[in-house]
């Protein structure tokens, strides 16, 4: 096991060398390109040589007018203005599209969510933030193109598509038509767009009331043209078993089948399809209770094709701790599947006659890992990132807490404990088993709760964090809480490069 960055290594293949290191990466963007609303980088894609950012705003905000069950001693960030009060709206509840060119060193705005009108009158806007990126070439379409999905308002008409053949050029397609029986879903929010065979593929994720992460259906759509706003269902409700599978929270290919991560009551199951035929498509259930942990691994957060599995990240929603069904808090794992449907635990707790094959436990280790957020390869390693929820522990009041463990955590000091792993994790691997930290603190800063992109490119790999802690922070003196600007706080973009 290996689990330093400037430990030499000598792991099977070929030079490990140039795998990355924190001193590689250097910040491009801080403070959410200057608007701490932006929390976070919650999509990104390379497209025509510039890297595209879309985002979410003023999350925690959200969180606390949307989601009552959850509570923290102390809010961490203002919240000046409710949710729809014309302040909010114009100011804090528009999503953005930024566009980055590597050549000139500079960032432009593409696109900033529309305001629109609610059947009561009220003006809001219509996309809180921008949830899925992919490049995809529909039959309406003369070459490939940059396809994003929104996260719409309940009060609005669901998730926008938008298209972008070059430039900033952005328009939104026909809204989409998602049907379950000849009857239209309801949902806020897109988090899968994934090619596969000629057609793209998503699963609706997001309804009104705080539940963003589930839509309640259970449905994976395709389209061969996005433009169209015509999707078809192509399985069973819950792959014929609902109770146990509230959403299909992930997609992917791998091994040329698609692949469906979901998240339920029981944990995560794991399916896959040809996709040949007409649909509802024959699948293939190949892991369920989220995999012999039950509901500690609730969902597929991420899935990624690397050599010859496809790696699983899972998570707890909320950060690792669902206030609302009483899961966790728990630390996330990671679990890889062979083409025959055997798997293993990479990175998790022993169990079923099964170790974990790196040696390392959940959440590598660390009990404040919610999430394996984001995966992605980057010159033949495997990068892992997490969401870190432990800054929040600075607005708990630990010591008032049954465990045992909080009043040890609250003797040792909350702010030396912040300082030393605040912030998300960020890893890798060149064969799945030695794994490699990169960094334990977010790049230093402990606001940096999540590593919510990872985008390898020609120029090197792109990482777009999840930092909600802006534009004004709680800070406490003297035993007195008051709200401060955070230069700290916001969406940050890193890139990380090999030296010359």
């Amino acid at each position: 096991m290996i689990t330093h960055a400037d430990t030499e290594l000598s792991l099977r293949g070929p030079d490990p060398l140039p795998g990355l290191r924190e001193g590689h990466f250097r910040r491009l963007c801080p403070n959410g390109f200057g608007d701490g609303n932006n929390g976070y980088a919650y999509s990104s894609a390379w497209f025509r040589n510039h890297l595209y950012v879309g985002t979410s705003r003023a999350n925690l905000c959200l969180l606390k007018y949307a989601m009552p069950y959850v509570r923290i001693d102390q809010w961490p960030v203002e919240c000046p203005f409710e949710n729809y009060s014309p302040e909010f709206e114009r100011h804090a509840a528009r999503g953005e599209i930024w566009r980055y060119s590597p050549t000139a060193n500079s960032w432009e705005r593409c696109w900033q969510a529309p305001m629109t009108m609610g059947e009561d009158g009220s003006c809001f806007s219509r996309d809180l933030g921008y949830r899925a990126m992919t490049i995809f070439q529909g039959d309406a379409d003369p070459e490939p193109a940059l396809y994003c999905a929104s996260w719409s308002r309940s009060r609005g008409r669901g998730p926008e598509i938008l298209r972008c053949g070059a430039g900033c050029d952005f328009e939104t397609m026909r809204n989409p038509s998602f049907k379950s029986q000849e009857r239209d879903l309801v949902v806020t929010a897109i988090r899968a767009l994934t090619p596969f065979r000629g057609r793209l593929f998503t699963a609706p994720t997001g309804a009104s009331k705080g539940n963003v992460n589930a839509a309640w259906n259970t449905l994976v759509f395709e389209t061969r043209d996005p433009a169209s706003g015509i999707w078809r269902s192509v399985n069973d409700p819950g792959f014929g078993n609902p109770p146990a599978v509230a959403v299909v929270y992930e997609l992917t290919a791998c091994h040329g089948f698609l692949y469906a991560g979901t998240g339920g009551t029981e944990g995560f199951q794991l399916w896959r399809t040809r996709a040949e035929g007409s649909p509802p498509y024959a699948w293939e259930k190949i892991l369920d209770g989220g995999a012999g942990r039950g509901a500690l691994n609730q969902g597929t957060v991420s899935m990624h094709a690397f050599r010859d599995h496809l790696y699983i990240g899972t998570g707890i929603q909320n950060g690792g701790y669902d206030h609302r069904f009483q899961v966790g808090p728990a630390a996330a794992e990671i679990i890889r599947v062979d083409e025959a449907g055997d798997w293993q635990i990479v990175v998790g707790n022993a169990r079923e006659g099964k170790e974990p094959i790196s040696a390392l436990g959940a959440g590598f280790n660390n009990y404040f890992c919610g999430y394996i957020w984001r995966m992605g390869i980057h010159d033949d390693w495997l990068y892992a990132g997490t969401m870190d929820w432990s800054v929040i522990l600075r607005y708990v009041d630990i010591a008032s807490k049954p465990h045992k463990s909080a009043r040890i955590l609250a003797a040792a000091g909350v702010e030396e404990f912040i300082q030393l792993q605040g912030g998300f994790d960020l890893w890798r691997t060149y064969d799945g088993e030695n794994w490699v930290a990169v960094t334990c603190t977010g790049f230093g800063n402990p606001y940096n709760y999540g590593c919510r992109n990872l985008i390898s490119t020609p120029h090197g790999l792109f990482v777009g964090t999840a930092n909600p802690f802006g534009p004004r922070v709680a800070l406490c003196t003297d035993g007195v809480w008051e709200y401060h600007d955070n230069p700290d706080g916001g969406l940050e973009v890193l890139l990380g490069q090999r030296p010359a």
